[in-house]
């Protein structure tokens, strides 16, 4: 299957101001891509391409005074299949791990492992481990969180969503990879396109989509506790520690969000 995704994202800005978008499909989609992908701005303005330090495709620019619109397109193609359900993936020892996995144990902006962590044991100490604890802190966090717009808040903290039962899906995403690291599980910040492909369509517009990958058995796996279901069609755009690190833009100085639509639809193969 293919499907076409794309954004229009503008910004005013009273004057010129430096930012950082991370607005491209990841390179480990790269492959799958038909065409070429596109990214402009309107005005033109030059974007200096650089990796950061988890792999993710980033841009620098200076948008201009009076503000910038950036639209992007592009035509995936995918599996069709939906993500991988794998009950015999283990977990390992953390004294196992690998070097590179003992950051996704560690701490972030958004997720308190230090607050949680005697929360996570009451909840989760007496289940399996590997992929049935997982599965647990995934079940419990869509059943503890109530999902709504109405809830998001740019502040919000794993700890703030287990206690106010209430929020996006980067505040579910946030709660259970926070739990799962609290259980010595690797796990990191996932976030990208994910439209209404293979399901009813959702009332609510779908837009850019977070969720959170486990390390079990040498490799990641997919999880996403606001829909709990494997999905068809993730095309993944950025992996970090929590959404501090996947930004779509950051800007260094002030500006006001004034469009925002994003498109992820599948399409039809001649």
């Amino acid at each position: 299957m293919q499907i076409k995704v794309g954004f229009e994202i503008t910004y005013t800005a009273a004057q010129p101001t430096p930012m950082v978008i991370m607005l491209s499909i990841h390179p480990s989609r790269y492959a799958d891509i038909v065409g070429t992908e596109r990214l402009s701005t309107e005005p033109d303005v030059p974007i200096g391409l650089y990796r950061d330090g988890f792999g993710n495709v980033c841009g620098r620019l200076v948008a201009p005074g009076g503000g910038v619109t950036f639209r992007g397109s592009a035509l995936v193609r995918d599996s069709g299949l939906p993500d991988i359900v794998n009950p015999a993936a283990q977990q390992l020892p953390v004294d196992q791990l690998p070097d590179d996995m003992l950051l996704y144990l560690m701490p972030s902006r958004y997720c308190e492992t230090d607050k949680l962590t005697d929360v996570a044991w009451s909840l989760f100490g007496n289940t399996p481990q590997g992929w049935a604890r997982v599965q647990a802190i995934t079940d419990f966090v869509h059943n503890h969180v109530t999902f709504g717009y109405q809830h998001a808040h740019h502040m919000k903290s794993a700890h703030d969503v287990y206690e106010s039962r209430a929020g996006v899906c980067r505040d579910f995403a946030h709660l259970a990879l926070t739990f799962c690291r609290c259980m010595g599980i690797p796990a990191r910040y996932c976030t990208g396109y994910l439209g209404d492909i293979g399901v009813p369509p959702d009332p609510a517009p779908m837009d850019f989509s977070g969720w959170f990958e486990v390390y079990l058995s040498g490799q990641w796996y997919t999880f996403d506790a606001r829909h709990n279901t494997p999905r068809i069609g993730r095309i993944l755009m950025a992996t970090g520690r929590d959404a501090a690190d996947v930004a779509l833009t950051t800007s260094f100085g002030r500006m006001t969000l004034t469009k925002f639509v994003v498109v992820t639809d599948e399409v039809a193969v001649a």
